[in-house]
């Protein structure tokens, strides 16, 4: 499965539902879950930019690794998000089907 058009920041919000996670541990979760591959410099320059809208956050390091995790405000975007992907999808498959 390839989620091409899928934007990587909304897939790094809905890996961060399901709690804290490191960058490592983030690229595996959206490439197991979404079937999209990362590079270490795709992810940490969308962490960048989730982090400056105050859509995550940055914990305390464990060691080396620096987990993430989403706020409010990213809880609420990834909802809205989802939403409009939905929404798109729905008249995709409407028109498809008449093809």
């Amino acid at each position: 499965m390839t989620a091409i058009f899928l934007d990587r920041k909304l897939l790094i919000l809905l890996s961060l539902l399901d709690g804290p996670k490191h960058g490592y541990a983030l690229m595996k979760d959206v490439e197991e879950e979404f079937g999209v591959r990362m590079g270490p410099g795709t992810l940490y320059g969308c962490i960048g930019s989730l982090e400056h809208a105050g859509l995550i956050v940055a914990l305390a390091a464990d060691e080396r690794k620096r987990p993430y995790s989403i706020t409010a405000l990213g809880e609420a975007r990834a909802k809205k998000d989802v939403a409009e992907v939905a929404r798109v999808t729905t008249v995709a498959l409407t028109r498809i089907a008449t093809l």
